[in-house]
C-alpha cells in the first residue's frame, strides 16, 4: 500500500466535491488537482469556502454522500487524521491558538518535539531517542529559529509562533504543507522573514497556500485555483488567472493588479 501510494503523482484529487451544513450548500462541484512538486495558492474572499476547503484537506470534512464524487489525497480516499498528519503538515490559526490555550508555557524547543506525538506540548511519559532530538534541533536551525529554543511559546511573536508549528510539522518530513492565511497578524517585516522561510520549504516540499491576500503568493507558486461563490471558479497556471479581471470578480470590485519584485500587489477602485 505503501509503495502503490509513493507511485501516485497526485496529492490531492477532487472530482465532483459538495459540502453542506445541515441544509446548506457551502461547497458545490469542487473538482481540484494538485500534482507532487507543484505550489499551489487557493485564493478568494473572506466567506467564499476556503475554510471548508481546508477541512476538506485535513479529512475533518467529507463531502456529501448523495452525489458521486471521487476524494483522494496522496492516492488514498480514507486516511486516519493522524497518519495523514505524517505525509499532509497542515498549518492554521486553530492550531496556534489550541498551542497558546494548552501549553503557553513550553519552550519552543518542546513544541517542535510534541509533532512526534501530534500533543499540545512535551509530556514525561514520552520519549525522544537521539535521532529526534537531533533532527528537532536541524529543523529549528533550518526555520531560524534556534534563540527561540528556550522561549516560552506565549512569550513569542505570532511570526515565531508559527514558524515553530511549521517546525511541528516537518518532525514527519511531510510531502506537502496547507498553510491558512500565513501572514495575518504579523506586521511587514514578519511577513517578509515568514515568506521567506516559506520559500526554503517549498524546496523541500509542496506548498498549497490558501488566503486572500495576493502578496503572500511567492515566486515558486506555480498553480492559482480561484474559489468564488462556493466553488473552484477558476484555476490553471498563475501567469494565466492572475489577472485583474478575475481578481475584480472574485473580490467583487474593480481592481489593479501590479507584479513587482517577485510580489503581486492589488490597487482597488470605488472607496
Amino acid at each position: 500500500m505503501v509503495e502503490a501510494m509513493c507511485k501516485n503523482e497526485n496529492i490531492i484529487d477532487f472530482k465532483n466535491i459538495f459540502v453542506n451544513y445541515g441544509m446548506t450548500t457551502v461547497l458545490e462541484n469542487i473538482n481540484l488537482e494538485i500534482k507532487k512538486g507543484e505550489h499551489w495558492a487557493i485564493l478568494g474572499a473572506n466567506g467564499s469556502g476556503k475554510s471548508t476547503l481546508m477541512k476538506l484537506f485535513s479529512n475533518d470534512l467529507y463531502p456529501n454522500a448523495k452525489y458521486d464524487f471521487k476524494k483522494e489525497i496522496f492516492g488514498k480516499d480514507r486516511w486516519d487524521i493522524f497518519e495523514l498528519k505524517n505525509h499532509l503538515g497542515i498549518i492554521t490559526n486553530d492550531i496556534q491558538n489550541n498551542l497558546l490555550n494548552y501549553c503557553g508555557n513550553a519552550s519552543g524547543f518542546d513544541i517542535v518535539l510534541s509533532g512526534y506525538y501530534s500533543s499540545f506540548g512535551t509530556f514525561s511519559h514520552q520519549s525522544f531517542s537521539d535521532r529526534q532530538y537531533l533532527r528537532a534541533n536541524n529543523i529549528m536551525d533550518f526555520l531560524e529559529i534556534t534563540k527561540l529554543k528556550n522561549k516560552e511559546f506565549k512569550q513569542m511573536s505570532t511570526g515565531e509562533q508559527r514558524r515553530c508549528i511549521i517546525g511541528r510539522a516537518l518532525v514527519h518530513k511531510p510531502e506537502a504543507f496547507v498553510l491558512d492565511e500565513p501572514t495575518t497578524g504579523l506586521d511587514i517585516k514578519s511577513q517578509m522573514g515568514f515568506l521567506r522561510v516559506l520559500r526554503k520549504l517549498s524546496r523541500k516540499s509542496s506548498i498549497i497556500l490558501v488566503t486572500h491576500n495576493v502578496e503572500e503568493i511567492f515566486p515558486e507558486i506555480t498553480n492559482v485555483a480561484l474559489i468564488y461563490q462556493n466553488t473552484i471558479y477558476k484555476k490553471g497556471t498563475k501567469d494565466e488567472i492572475m489577472t485583474a479581471e478575475n481578481l475584480s470578480e472574485i473580490f467583487g470590485c474593480a481592481v489593479e493588479l501590479q507584479n513587482g519584485n517577485d510580489k503581486f500587489y492589488i490597487r482597488t477602485y470605488n472607496w
